[in-house]
């Protein structure tokens, strides 16, 4: 199961195979390209989660390809890797609207450690999501009703819905029962030994008729929590 879907935009082939591999044997589904206008056809072509983005490259540079993907998508999030390490490039990066900064040389664990916590921070952004349609289920989160896949209905307690709601904000990623304390039970997780977070995917899982034994909406993921399956392709998603 992909932890998230990257796109990696370096014109230096040795780094950028290095990165590609290095990242999808991490657990990421990671595209590459090797300028800045493929990096941008690229990035305005598939629904990516986060782009890891060269500056100095031919064809476009990272700065004007970063300044162009914000029209169309504001949100998505973007780490410049690149070997100008001044304040000013720095600065020029961040006002355009980059998440973070990383200077070569660098360690693979300091980059997945800023990935990582360029994910964390994601939820801050607020989503305006009220349905969804999630393997065969429609979920209303301002009715706070579930319609099964036999047609059937139930309604979602208002935690319930937070909690589903948290994980539809952060597609693509498994978020753990730390972080889900934190953001939606608004509790600080550490010296806290409490199985809250389980219980409640228990519930959530029962309500939405998802077999804990084998769940397809609510998945865990071994070792890092919670993630929520793909919305369905039918348009049943509104913001």
């Amino acid at each position: 199961m992909s932890l998230g879907v990257l796109v990696v935009v370096e014109d230096d082939d040795s780094i950028r195979r290095g990165l590609v591999d290095a990242l999808s044997y991490t657990g990421y589904t990671v595209h590459e390209a090797s300028d800045g206008e493929q990096g941008l056809a690229m990035c305005l072509s598939i629904e990516a989660d986060l782009v890891l983005l060269d500056i100095m490259m031919p064809k476009m540079d990272g700065l004007e390809v970063l300044r162009e993907l914000r029209k169309p998508k504001p949100d998505v999030p973007v780490i410049f890797l690149t070997a100008r390490g001044e304040e000013s490039d720095r600065i020029g990066g961040l006002k355009l609207g980059a998440d973070d900064y990383i200077v070569k040389p660098f360690s693979l664990d300091e980059l997945i450690a800023r990935i990582e916590a360029v994910f964390r921070r994601m939820p801050a952004r607020p989503s305006q999501r009220k349905k969804m349609a999630i393997a065969g289920r429609q979920i209303d989160f301002e009715r706070r009703e579930v319609v099964l896949v036999d047609g059937s209905r139930r309604t979602m307690t208002e935690r319930e819905a937070e909690v589903i709601g948290f994980l539809a904000a952060n597609p693509g990623r498994a978020v753990s029962r730390d972080e889900l304390l934190q953001k939606v039970w608004g509790l600080d997780p550490r010296g806290t030994h409490t199985r809250t977070v389980d219980m409640a995917i228990a519930r959530i899982r029962e309500t939405l008729d998802d077999d804990p034994t084998n769940p397809e909406v609510v998945r865990t993921v071994r070792g890092k929590g919670y993630m929520l399956a793909a919305p369905d392709n039918s348009g049943g998603e509104s913001s």
